[in-house]
């Protein structure tokens, strides 16, 4: 019961690390909000742990409002944010997309930047809170092919810092959690990335260029964000921390 009394907002809480997390963090005793595009998964996952599901899309400002104000209004408070909705696009300088970088910066920086913002006055309010970002391993290293959403997540992990060095004395942690390659379903659908050749869960779990010689579980990654959002990190802002199977440290 690590999350006792602790409100949290969860975005993109629908599918993979997202989901995990909002089963997670209301097995530890908090009171959930999560939001998500597919309503039928939120309203089964709603059911399932009674979260409360919020229907946004975060590319949208003003969905990103409605969204820390329902919480807020359902919850009472908000002590915990936890930036995780993101897109995965593939693609090099040359065959990146105008829609696909305009799709990776709205998704995964500036609604990072929106909730937050949004959020900040609450927990100041409160006397305080956390903001966890989901950030990537590929946010601390180059990765090919993979130009925007490299871009997009280094701006997170920078993002992150910058917001605990403004917000430190009020009380208010800042971290990322970096992830390495973590199993989604997505996968089995559409590939790795998005719009990709599609693979074999077998094929998605193995892989020859992680040191630990798999990919990660959701659950595992969700664990890690419970220590970033918990008092179990609390001498902790500012950092990006690898959950990457070895990878970053090649």
């Amino acid at each position: 019961m690590r999350l006792k009394d602790k409100a949290a907002l969860i975005t993109g809480g629908t599918s993979g690390i997202g989901e995990a997390t909002v089963e997670l963090f209301a097995a530890e005793g908090a009171r959930v909000a999560f939001t998500g595009r597919r309503e039928d998964r939120g309203r089964a996952l709603e059911a399932r742990t009674g979260a409360k599901f919020i229907l946004a899309d975060h590319r949208i400002a003003e969905d990103c409002q409605r969204a820390v104000d329902e919480a807020a209004g359902a919850l009472g408070k908000i002590d915990i944010l936890f930036n995780n909705a993101g897109v995965v696009h593939g693609g090099t300088a040359e065959s990146t997309s105008d829609e696909a970088w305009q799709e990776t910066l709205d998704l995964n920086v500036t609604a990072v930047w929106r909730m937050s913002k949004l959020v900040i006055p609450i927990m100041r309010g409160q006397g305080g809170g956390v903001i966890v970002n989901n950030a990537s391993d590929w946010g601390l290293v180059g990765a090919p092919n993979a130009l925007a959403y490299c871009m997009s997540k280094s701006a997170v992990i920078q993002m992150t810092r910058c917001m605990a060095l403004d917000h430190a004395q009020e009380n208010i942690r800042v971290n990322a959690v970096c992830p390495g390659d973590t199993f989604v379903e997505r996968w089995l659908d559409e590939g790795y990335f998005r719009h990709a050749e599609r693979m074999t869960e077998a094929q998605a779990r193995h892989s020859d260029s992680i040191p630990m010689g798999r990919v990660g579980d959701v659950q595992e990654i969700a664990r890690v964000a419970l220590f970033l959002a918990c008092d179990d990190s609390s001498f902790m802002t500012g950092a990006a921390l690898p959950v990457d199977g070895g990878n970053t440290a090649q």
